[in-house]
């Protein structure tokens, strides 16, 4: 039994090995490379979980994240951001000892690379497939052509393919939007690869969402998913019907500090910089910030909807309750928190605690 005395984040190791295990088989299914994205957990030892289920090659999401990982052994990485030209020197040391691949989406950054790059790279274009995030258009293959021609210019830069991330999935109000989203995304990656591989017979689909490498079946000519939230999973996720309640590796522990009779209101010890401010839309169409377990005759129940996180400040953590649920819940007692977002939660408490107790460091922070 661990103490809790301040806003903690509890991973469960047994769910999380499970969440693993299922990505990891359902790659092998459609015979894709697992490639997972480690910007949710953040963690080497977590990272060494993977190794059981084969994974060999990685996705993170910045050069820091890619040295740290390196640093602890990993050999294959994706920094799956655009290119920062700012850091190539940093680039150009981790490419001199481990296989780098890095994204590119315009020719202003194309021209640097092909300039400055001085060991091998693979290059990926990242293509914008409905996100409107970031990404070269599908239908935009002039500045495709472009920036292929400009990075052709260094032997030591070789085009991998094409790689999407399909978030625009996460918005989604329905599973049936979300196998949409992912069809429409894999039909344009799919168009991408048939029009240039006459010309670069390997060139590969990567994949990326944790919602439709979850739940989709149509994985036609994708090569490689990096999924990285499925890891976790959280409310999110749960609402969008990709996972259930007990697929969720982490809860935040945190202390009441209060009780407000008049508002059936609990004042937690647990504030946006613990959670952050993500939030999915609850029952009565109110923000929910998270749902809320507590201890009931020695057991652990999560509460319905009518009882949930309502409110953050920086510190505090309001939840509203019903009459029945606020006698249950006192001053010193330790509530569990779902978190919305898993992947920013963790990065804002910047480790884990292990239900034995065991303490699970991240990448230091800066």
């Amino acid at each position: 039994m661990i103490e809790i005395t301040r806003p903690t984040l509890v991973l469960d190791k047994e769910i999380c090995v499970r969440n693993i295990e299922r990505m990891a088989e359902k790659a092998r299914q459609y015979k894709m490379r697992f490639r997972p994205h480690f910007k949710t957990h953040q963690s080497a030892q977590i990272g060494e979980w993977f190794r059981q289920f084969g994974v060999e090659a990685i996705t993170v999401s910045s050069v820091r994240m890619a040295e740290y990982f390196v640093a602890n052994g990993w050999k294959d990485v994706t920094i799956a951001f655009s290119l920062n030209v700012l850091e190539m020197d940093n680039i150009n040391r981790l490419a001199s000892s481990v296989k780098v691949n890095v994204l590119l989406e315009n020719r202003e950054a194309a021209e640097v690379l092909a300039k400055k790059a001085r060991g091998k790279m693979g290059v990926y274009l990242k293509i914008d497939t409905g996100y409107h995030r970031t990404g070269i258009p599908s239908s935009r293959t002039g500045m495709i052509d472009a920036i292929l021609a400009k990075i052709s210019s260094n032997k030591k830069l070789t085009f991998k393919g094409f790689l999407t991330h399909t978030g625009h999935t996460y918005t989604a109000r329905s599973t049936n939007e979300i196998f949409s989203r992912h069809f429409d995304a894999l039909l344009k990656l799919k168009s991408l690869k048939n029009q240039y591989q006459k010309a670069f017979p390997a060139v590969e689909i990567s994949m990326g969402d944790t919602p439709s490498a979850t739940i989709c079946g149509n994985f036609d000519s994708v090569d490689e998913i990096r999924p990285g939230n499925f890891v976790f999973y959280d409310l999110m996720q749960q609402n969008l019907g990709v996972c259930s309640i007990d697929d969720i590796a982490v809860r935040m522990h945190c202390p009441v500090v209060a009780k407000h009779v008049s508002r059936n209101e609990i004042v937690i010890y647990g504030g946006a910089i613990h959670f952050s401010k993500d939030t999915i839309l609850n029952t009565d169409g109110k923000p929910l910030f998270g749902r809320v377990v507590i201890k009931n005759e020695g057991n652990k129940v999560v509460l319905d909807n009518t009882n949930y996180l309502s409110k953050l400040s920086q510190e505090h953590g309001t939840i509203k309750v019903t009459p029945s649920n606020f006698r249950k819940i006192n001053v010193g007692d330790v509530v569990e928190i779902i978190p919305v977002h898993s992947c920013l939660t963790a990065n804002l408490i910047g480790h884990y605690v292990t239900a034995e107790g065991e303490t699970i460091r991240m990448i230091p922070r800066y």
